[in-house]
C-alpha cells in the first residue's frame, strides 16, 4: 500500500510502474493504430484500381495531379502508421521501449496529418469528377476545417489546459 501512496505522490494515480507505463502507453498506441489502418488500407486499394477503370484514362492533367498527390500522400500514411507496428518487432527485446514509444507516438501524428491530405485530396479528385471543381474545393475547405478542428486544434487546446507529465513519452 504504501507503494502505491509514493507512486500517486509522484503523480502516478494509477499506482504503475514506469515500465508498467510505457507497456500500457505502447499498447494503447498500437490499438488506436488499428483502428485506423483498415481505412488507410481501403482508400489505398481504392486508388489503386482507379487507373484501370475506364474513366480513369479521361482525367484532365488537374486531376490526374490530384490522384498523384492522393496515391503518395495514402502510401505515406499507410508507411507511417505501420511503422510502430514494424519498429516493435525489430526492436523485440531490445530494451528501447520508453525511444520506441516516443518514435511511434510522433509516427502516428505525422501518418493522422499526412492521411488527412490523402482523404482531402481523395475527396477533391472525386467531387471534382462527379460534380464540379468549385464545389469539390468548397467541400475540400469544409472537411478539411473539420478535421483540422477535431484531430489537432482540440486536443492541443484541451492538451494545454489539462496538467499533464511535462516529459512523458506520448
Amino acid at each position: 500500500m504504501a507503494g502505491v501512496h509514493a507512486a500517486r505522490e509522484r503523480g502516478d494515480p494509477g499506482g504503475e510502474s514506469h515500465k508498467e507505463r510505457i507497456d500500457r502507453e505502447l499498447m494503447e498506441l498500437l490499438t488506436e493504430l488499428r483502428v485506423a489502418l483498415p481505412g488507410v488500407q481501403f482508400l489505398f486499394a481504392f486508388l489503386l484500381v482507379v487507373p484501370f477503370q475506364a474513366r480513369g484514362a479521361e482525367l484532365d492533367e488537374f486531376q490526374r495531379g490530384v490522384y498523384f498527390v492522393t496515391l503518395l500522400a495514402v502510401a505515406v500514411a499507410t508507411g507511417l502508421l505501420i511503422a510502430p507496428a514494424a519498429q516493435h518487432r525489430v526492436l523485440f527485446r531490445q530494451r528501447e521501449k520508453e525511444a520506441l514509444l516516443r518514435r511511434s507516438n510522433r509516427s502516428a501524428f505525422a501518418g493522422l496529418v499526412v492521411l488527412a491530405v490523402a482523404i482531402l485530396a481523395a475527396l477533391l479528385l472525386v467531387v471534382d469528377v462527379v460534380f464540379s471543381r468549385t464545389l469539390a474545393w468548397l467541400t475540400v475547405g469544409a472537411v478539411g476545417a473539420l478535421l483540422a478542428w477535431w484531430w489537432i486544434v482540440v486536443p492541443f487546446w484541451k492538451r494545454t489546459r489539462t496538467p499533464g507529465e511535462e516529459d512523458g513519452p506520448a
